[in-house]
This record gives C-alpha cells, structure tokens and sequence, in this order.
C-alpha cells in the first residue's frame, strides 16, 4: 500500500457541500493500488450507550465508488447526508493484498477499533452551512456559449466605419491593427441567425470605447466604443438578445487601463503630483519613455500587462481605484441588465479586489455568472467568493493535444481529463467555460488541418464533457485562421445553412434538449479494449452514452444512435462517434 499517494484535503473540492443537504467526498489513492475504500461517519455527537452502558460513537458505514482514473491516482468518491447537518468521517482502506489502515484527520492508524470512538481522529465538517456552499448560477448549466469579436462578426451600420476600414473579406490575413467595421447593429441583425443555430448565450469581447480592434485597451469602461454605436444600441442589442432566451456576457480588463486613458495621460503631465498616482504601478517618474527589460533597456517606469506599454496596470488594493471599478461593474448591470462578466487577465489581480467585486454583483443580480481568464489551475479562485468558473483551458487542451494535434493517446487524455475534474467542486465543473478555440488562439478547423469530420467528433466530446461549452463566432461556418490576429478574420455568412452549419446546429440543439444530464449529470470516462473512448453522463437514473473513434481502424459498436458520424451497421468509422440514450 502507498501511503505517500493516499490524500484528502478537509473543507475542499474533496469535502464540499453539493447541495444544502449532501456532503460530496473524494479521496485519491496510487493508481492501481487500492480495491476497496470504506467511510465511516455520522453526527459527531452521537454517542449512544452499548449493552454495557457504555457511551460509543454510533456510526454509520458507506463504501466509496472509484469514479475515475487519472495519471498516477485512482479517485474515489460518495455522497453522503446527514440528518442534523453535522458530520464527522475517516476512511478505511483495502490495497489488493487485503491489508487494511484507516486514514483520520490525525494521520493513519493500522488498527482503529478503539479510535472509532475518538472524535479527534475524525475528519469533521462542524456544520452544514449553506450560505458558506459553493454556489454557481444554475442557468448556465444549460448554456451554449457563443463567443462575438464585435469587430470581426459584421458590420451592420456604415456610417460609423473608420476612415480606413477595409473591405469585407472572410478570406482575408487581417493584420494587427486593421479595421473591418463590425458593429452591434451587426449583431444585432443576425439575431435570428444565431437563435436557428441554437445558441442561448452571447459572450461579446470588449465594447468599451478603446484605440485598438480588439477593444482591450480601455480608454472608457462606460462608454461603447464609437465603431460600435452607442449605449442606447447596446441596450436594445441586451433586450432583443433576452427576447429571444439569450444571455449576455461582456469582458471587462480590471487588471490594466490603456494610455490614451484620462487617468493615466494625467500620470504622464503631472508625474508625481497626478492625482492617480497611486493608481498605478509606478517604479519611478517620469513614465515616459518607457523601457522595456527584455529589450535590454533597463527597469520599466511602471508595471504592464505583459511589457505592454499601453496597458498600465492597475492597483486594485488603492480604495480609489477598487471604488472606480466596482461603480464600472455594477453600471452594466444595474443600466443594461447583462447577466454575466468575463474578466481578462484575473490572476493578476488581487484575490481582495476580486471578493469584493463578487460581493458587488451578487447584491446585485442572482445568479450572476462570473467567469476569470486564468490559464492554468485556478483553485484559491474558485472557492465560491470569487469567481463562478474560469476559461477551461486546461481541460480542453487534453481534448484538442489528442483529436487534434495526436499528441496525447486516448488513454493519457482520458487521465488527464480525469485528473482535471478532481480539482474542482462539482458544481464549479458544471459552469466551466469550455471552449476549444477563441480571439487568442488558432481556430479548431486550421488545427485539425481542414478536416471537418475530425472538428465535428472532436466538438460532440466537448459537448459530452462536464462545463458549458462555446463556440467561437465562425467555427459553424467552417472558418479557418492561425493565431492572433489570423483568428480575427471577418466574418463568413456565405456559409449559413451548409451541411457543416447544420450538424453544429444539431450539436447545440442535443446538448440543450438534455442539459439536465449533460449539464449536471456524473460522468465516466474510459478507453475500451478496442480502443473506443467511452462517455457516460448520468443523472437521476438516466444516462447518455457515447463511443468516440479516434484510431485509425474500424470498430464494432453496437448502439442505437441519437447523434453520429461514420457510424453504420454497428460499425465506427475512423473520425467517428455515436451518441445515444443508455
């Protein structure tokens, strides 16, 4: 028995209340060690006479589930209640030799007959509080996301074009600093497009009046950028948008400012004496010019994004500059009832800044999603006092390294999917923004080499997954590009109602019909003998299965298909998939 890979973290995403009255627990052992794990528990008070008129703890006994497995850790789990929402628990468990040793709050013991008695050796969750639980918006559970890069969908007013916009052309390599027109009425006239697709979320770039296309670079948070239009449009974009059953996200960047900003212009006359020096991460003055330090020019004057020079940071421990961004994030709720923000660069803000914006918005408007743009794992943020999810980029990755770039098997895949879900709470997982290609990185159709088949498979596992998926503006249409700013392309509509558009429309309108499964539901991974990789989401005693071909050999399965490709005469094709009710 490995006792060095035996954990569980107390009051964690491996202790954590799922519902006001259900206590979910996860313990990870080594891969392939263990064969039977046993928890015992009960309130920690209940301590009732035996025969002899001795008090004992009287507990209840429950054997956990191995729910997954993952590179190096066997996961296993159970849900357990508790009558007067206190409870105290510890482990036994079995390796496959038979040997036995409990694992307790204060270590592992070999033999615990006596211990069983002694509270301090339990684990304990003192009581069930709701209002400490983990909570994330249940509508989005049932949400297919669908990402606008206002400048690149489509341009549905002229007269506010730049000067120097360029012509409408899908096929084009934009450059970093072209203009092509895009608009919120744009937007707004594809509306009813959007609604046939399927898609019942909008999660729009920034539309803040800014210098660049992107718009990351604010110059005024409560401002729409004049390429754009105007707020009075905005809002009539908000409520034909909710006419039609769809949410609104906006992205706001709280970590930094662009430089053509008041604030900082007046950092830049005033030095020292500005009246927002302190809202800023100065070094030294004057700001100008700035030096870059992996240009060999020496300290920067001030802290950036990324040695951006026109993107000054913030510093969001400044009351000042906490009180500005707070007003900015409850304007557009409290004006324009949006429903959700998305925030760019979070990790780089304080974890203060952000409890108090989460306090903010939820005294606002229940049920507000919150989504940080964090990369890599994202735990001290997703605590329930911060964010409700973040960009999952680590999990889809495992998905596109292997349908895509082949270079993860299916079975390192399926571990590390695995492992990905083991660090966050269920209902954190259920509300992850999975999405497979975005503004910042290559679309999904140039990564899989212009193969529709492999995008489609590799779309309906994401659709299968635990989060709620996204689609990046263009992807049904079959648009390619690299990275940034080749992702950026103008929009192609030439390609609404094509045999590719539909089955991306057949997608969102399966992962809709069954968003109570596939929204909440558990789910099991694994990769057959044959070399098939098995999804099953289950939910209340229903189940939705499917069977994805990513070999390069026929497989016999026998099903009965709701959704599929290259599947006929129970016989899975190369690139193919088939997803049914189990």
């Amino acid at each position: 028995m490995q006792l060095s890979a035996i954990s569980h973290r107390p009051d964690s995403e491996d202790a954590f209340l799922y519902d006001k009255d259900h206590l979910r627990i996860r313990l990870h052992t080594a891969k392939n060690d263990i064969a039977k794990v046993t928890v015992f528990y009960n309130d920690p008070y209940m301590f009732m006479p035996d025969k002899e008129g001795k008090y004992i703890f009287h507990y209840h006994i429950k054997k956990m589930h191995l729910i997954s497995k993952g590179q190096v850790h066997d996961h296993w789990g159970v849900t357990l209640t508790a009558k007067y929402h206190r409870i105290q628990y510890l482990f036994e468990i079995q390796d496959t030799s038979g040997r036995k040793i409990f694992l307790t709050d204060r270590g592992f013991r070999t033999a615990c007959k006596e211990g069983l008695n002694k509270t301090q050796n339990y684990y304990r969750l003192p009581y069930f509080h709701e209002i400490d639980m983990v909570k994330t918006p249940e509508w989005v559970k049932g949400t297919v996301w669908y990402q606008i890069f206002p400048e690149r969908f489509s341009n549905g007013n002229k007269s506010n074009d730049r000067p120097n916009v360029k012509d409408w052309d899908p096929q084009t390599h934009p450059g970093r600093e072209d203009f092509y027109g895009g608009d919120l009425q744009g937007v707004i006239n594809h509306l009813d497009d959007l609604r046939e697709l399927g898609v019942n979320g909008l999660y729009f770039c920034p539309i803040f009046k800014a210098s660049s296309n992107h718009k990351y670079d604010t110059i005024d948070y409560k401002e729409v950028d004049p390429d754009f239009g105007d707020k009075g449009l905005f809002r009539q974009l908000v409520q034909e948008a909710h006419k039609r059953g769809m949410k609104v996200m906006l992205d706001a960047v709280f970590n930094h400012i662009g430089v053509n900003s008041p604030q900082w212009h007046d950092v830049i006359k005033n030095g020292s004496k500005s009246k927002y020096a302190d809202w800023f991460h100065i070094n030294y003055f004057p700001v100008e010019p700035y030096h870059d330090p992996t240009k060999g020019q020496g300290e920067p004057p001030y802290d950036t994004f990324a040695w951006e020079p026109h993107m000054p940071k913030w510093n969001t421990a400044n009351v000042e500059v906490q009180n500005y961004l707070l007003d900015i994030a409850s304007y557009w709720i409290k004006q324009f009832d949006i429903d959700a923000w998305r925030l760019d660069v979070a990790p780089e803000v304080d974890h203060n800044f952000w409890r108090l914006f989460r306090s903010k918005v939820d005294s606002l408007k229940k049920d507000f999603y919150i989504v940080g743009e964090i990369w890599h794992s994202a735990q001290s943020w997703l605590d329930g006092d911060q964010f409700s999810s973040t960009m999952n980029y680590p999990f889809t990755q495992q998905i596109e390294d292997h349908f895509l770039l082949g270079t993860k098997t299916s079975h390192q895949m399926v571990e590390l999917l695995s492992d990905q879900l083991m660090l966050y709470r269920a209902q954190t997982n259920q509300v992850m923004l999975n999405t497979l290609d975005s503004h910042d990185t290559p679309r999904i159709l140039t990564m899989a080499n212009g193969d529709k088949k492999l995008v489609y498979q590799t779309i309906a596992f994401t659709f299968m997954q635990t989060g709620s998926p996204c689609i990046y503006y263009g992807t049904e249409m079959g648009m390619t590009g690299g990275p940034d700013p080749d992702c950026r392309k103008p929009m192609d509509w030439s390609h609404k109602g094509d045999e590719f558009w539909q089955k991306i429309a057949g997608l969102v309108k399966f992962r809709l019909q069954n968003a109570r499964i596939l929204g909440k539901g558990n789910t099991r991974m694994r990769v057959t003998e044959d070399g098939l990789i098995r999804i099953k989401r289950t939910e209340s005693g229903q189940s939705i299965l499917g069977y994805f071909n990513t070999t390069d050999k026929p497989v016999s399965c026998k099903m009965k298909a709701v959704l599929s490709q290259n599947f006929a005469n129970d016989i899975l094709e190369p690139h193919g998939f088939v997803i049914g009710y189990n």
